[in-house]
């Protein structure tokens, strides 16, 4: 089991390229395969993920060759199998996702519920009754969803009751060879989302933002290969930013975009952190003491989840007290336990909310553990290294940070975890002037 040997206290500088989106990445590896003509994705980031999805593509037959320069050549022509395998439920939650291809392929489909990282449920019938209504009849028995579309998908007329993201992206799959048009109400509207749309789009789709959170798509009879740049990864931003400022330094992070982190970017300012819109990225630096600032997690154009870890351990090097709110999830303060042993003062906790149906993202009706969703924290307070173990991606980037920023030596077991998201974090890191070293 691989791990990092990490010693705090040194101000990162330099500057570092964004790889492309994760979120991004193996959806559109998956998107191709509704084409028989190969498509070509470039700007990938070579992650856990991008290469269980590779094999999980070769597993049902089709083509995923990894070229020079982070490419990827996709075709579906040669699938052959309408079953996805156990083991690919376990490794990555992109499974689900394989249903409306599947359908279009074959009418039928059977995939293994999918996997993903410990941070709560992603609820599974947002998509599901989206792809009833196109026509797809769903039985979910032993650990698999088996559907069936022995007339083809159909267009219609969706809303989903609450944001989803891959909901989102799966019904976009679905709709774009069906007969008819289909219109998607209180749809999700992510870039990385908006990514996927111009990739479809280049193979033939004809799908559009035609309202406050609607997308319309309009059936066509095929898709064509296409050759498509992937955009950067907000996530890969945030946690070289949030390394910047919660360390004292000045890193410019590369292709970086000001439209995709303008929720990021305005609670910088809020905490007084600098940053600097070029023509080569964002420059993140420290302008003095950091004041607290409290977020709430939201869809975009809102606070992401993904940046919440971060910036919980961000506001323990920050003066004053702020609070945390998880909105998205029911589950994502696992790593709070770890901040708390290398000294921050965190307490978790439950706020009145007056209607949690509405005001939560999640189920919170089906939340059975009633676990916490918001952090107060107060600041700032001198982290001391130690024994750390990742239980989720953003954890472990989160726990990296944190051993950054501490006084003396940490550990930080299960980074298997972290590369699942990232691509060399340590050895861009190193290159930022951090001492770690990833030792197996």
């Amino acid at each position: 089991m691989a791990k990092y040997l990490i010693t705090g206290g040194t101000a990162l500088h330099g500057s570092v390229k964004i790889f492309g989106a994760k979120n991004s990445s193996f959806k559109l590896m998956l998107a191709a395969l509704l084409a028989d003509q190969p498509s070509t994705i470039s700007n990938l980031c070579f992650i856990r993920d991008v290469v269980v999805v590779k094999q999980l593509i070769e597993s049902l037959g089709g083509q995923a060759d990894v070229g020079e320069n982070k490419t990827v050549t996709v075709s579906g022509k040669c699938l052959h199998s309408s079953e996805v395998a156990t083991e690919f439920g376990q490794k990555t939650r992109a499974s689900s996702m394989l249903l409306p291809i599947l359908l279009h392929r074959f009418k039928k489909a059977k995939v293994p519920l999918p996997g993903g990282d410990a941070i709560g449920s992603r609820p599974l019938e947002r998509h599901l009754e989206g792809l009833k209504a196109l026509g797809v009849e769903i039985r979910g028995e032993n650990g698999f969803l088996q559907a069936w579309a022995p007339r083809g998908l159909r267009g219609s007329e969706y809303t989903f009751k609450k944001n989803t993201h891959t909901g989102t992206e799966t019904l976009i799959l679905a709709a774009v060879l069906a007969e008819g048009p289909t219109v998607l109400n209180n749809a999700a509207e992510e870039p990385e989302i908006n990514d996927l749309i111009n990739f479809l789009n280049k193979m033939g789709a004809d799908i559009g933002r035609t309202g406050y959170r609607q997308i319309t798509i309009k059936g066509v009879g095929s898709l064509r290969g296409t050759s498509f740049e992937l955009m950067p990864d907000r996530n890969e931003a945030v946690t070289f930013a949030t390394a910047a400022l919660a360390t004292g330094g000045d890193i410019l992070v590369e292709t970086a975009r000001e439209d995709h982190l303008r929720a990021f970017l305005d609670k910088v300012n809020q905490a007084s952190g600098g940053y600097e819109v070029t023509g080569e990225g964002i420059r993140f630096f420290s302008k003095g003491p950091l004041k607290a600032t409290s977020v709430e997690t939201w869809h975009h154009p809102g606070f992401m989840t993904d940046w919440q870890a971060l910036w919980v351990t961000l506001m323990t090097q920050s003066t004053g007290e702020s609070v945390v709110h998880e909105r998205v999830f029911e589950n994502r303060f696992g790593y709070v336990p770890s901040l708390q042993n290398m000294g921050a003062k965190i307490e978790l906790f439950n706020p009145e909310v007056k209607n949690p149906e509405i005001f939560y993202e999640f189920n919170s009706s089906e939340v059975v553990e009633n676990p916490f969703h918001a952090a107060r924290i107060y600041g700032p307070t001198k982290l001391q290294g130690s024994q750390l173990a990742v239980n989720d991606i953003r954890a472990g980037a989160t726990l990296t940070l944190a051993a950054l920023v501490a006084q003396g030596q940490s550990t930080l077991e299960n980074v298997e975890l972290i590369e699942r998201g990232y691509e060399n974090l340590d050895g861009r890191l190193e290159l930022l002037g951090a001492k770690i070293h990833k030792t197996n």
